[in-house]
């Protein structure tokens, strides 16, 4: 099994993946690439692990698959060798439609890129009569170019945990975009696969500048938009935005109004940002949705997200909890209000 995570926090995936497994020997853990990893063992089964990311959950794990093939770095440098491992692949995995997923781990040098790579496996495999895409398929051949050469494997689109490759999600930058934080929003609804309700009103805690409340706005939410800094200029004049000049603390002891959704993107220590969701939770409507990103520090990480995890659960049903592409020092959680 092929697993990735961030370059940063493998130490982190690697941690939780040894405490779902047991003792060290249960299975075993091999770094591959800067943020590629391998699993192996009698007891590693993709659903299992998928299910166990999603429920447990494990939250430095971004994406899954089933290795078919190891080519070397001498094979992997001729696309036409390359198609045939493909192929082969594609024949045992029997699937009728591959999605085509293709990236590189490391410094890696080939004579061709990834967008070269996937099309010449796309052209491979309809050839074999195999409907291909880049996503939205119901399964999925991935290609990981690493150091010692190029990894092959397949999985159900739904238990590799993200439909791009390595879990690298890419968004374009729409022109009203007011910061970059407004991507790691917008991973999170993709990812954990939530809709902020339409006509429904969200609090949007440290909205300054604006970026998360501009997206729950295009989602038709009004937006209580809470932060002593000012807003972008094309939020002030927004009607369905209400700007309050304070801090969260101060607008929960004093503002009776519920509310349908939470976000939470502040620069906070986490456990004292997931005490400001449960002094939230109070002004949510039962089945709310809440999405937060917990700061991590660079010592323990995993313990940090299972503290707040249990914090958390005093008031709220944790759906998801994941280090987005788009998160660097961060997990993102998904909640809801019980």
């Amino acid at each position: 099994m092929l697993f990735s995570t961030s370059s940063d926090y493998f130490p982190a995936a690697e941690r939780e993946l040894r405490d779902l497994y047991g003792a060290k020997g249960a299975a075993e853990i091999e770094r591959l690439g800067p943020d590629l990893g391998r699993i192996s063992g009698g007891g590693v089964r993709i659903e299992e692990l998928a299910r166990a990311c999603r429920e447990e959950p494990l939250a430095f794990i971004r994406h899954l698959t089933v290795e078919r093939a190891a080519v070397s770095v001498e094979e992997a440098a001729d696309l036409d060798a390359v198609g045939a491992v493909v192929r082969r692949v594609a024949e045992q995995a029997g699937a009728g439609e591959l999605a085509v997923q293709c990236w590189i781990s490391g410094q890696v040098k080939m004579p061709y890129g990834t967008a070269e790579l996937a099309q010449h496996s796309m052209k491979v495999l309809s050839e074999s009569g195999i409907a291909t895409g880049r996503a939205g398929l119901s399964h999925a051949l991935s290609l990981c170019l690493t150091d010692t050469g190029l990894l092959v494997g397949t999985a159900a689109a739904a238990e590799q945990l993200s439909d791009w490759p390595g879990g690298r999600i890419r968004l374009s930058r729409s022109s009203d975009q007011i910061s970059r934080a407004e991507f790691k929003l917008e991973e999170a609804v993709q990812v954990f696969g939530i809709t902020p309700p339409a006509d429904g009103s969200a609090v949007d805690l440290g909205a300054s500048p604006g970026g998360w409340t501009r997206v729950l706005r295009s989602y038709g939410m009004s937006v209580w938009a809470i932060d002593p800094g000012d807003l972008d200029d094309r939020l002030r004049h927004d009607p369905g935005v209400r700007h309050v000049r304070t801090t969260a603390g101060e607008f929960f002891r004093s503002e009776r109004q519920r509310f349908d959704m939470v976000v939470n993107d502040m620069k906070m220590a986490p456990e004292l940002s997931c005490k400001v969701m449960l002094a939230a939770a109070e002004r949510l409507r039962p089945g709310a949705l809440a999405v937060l990103t917990l700061k991590l520090g660079p010592h323990r990480p995993v313990e940090t997200v299972r503290r707040c995890l249990r914090l958390l659960d005093a008031k709220y049903t944790v759906r998801g909890a994941r280090q987005l592409h788009h998160n660097r020092h961060e997990v993102t959680v998904v909640a809801e209000r019980r």
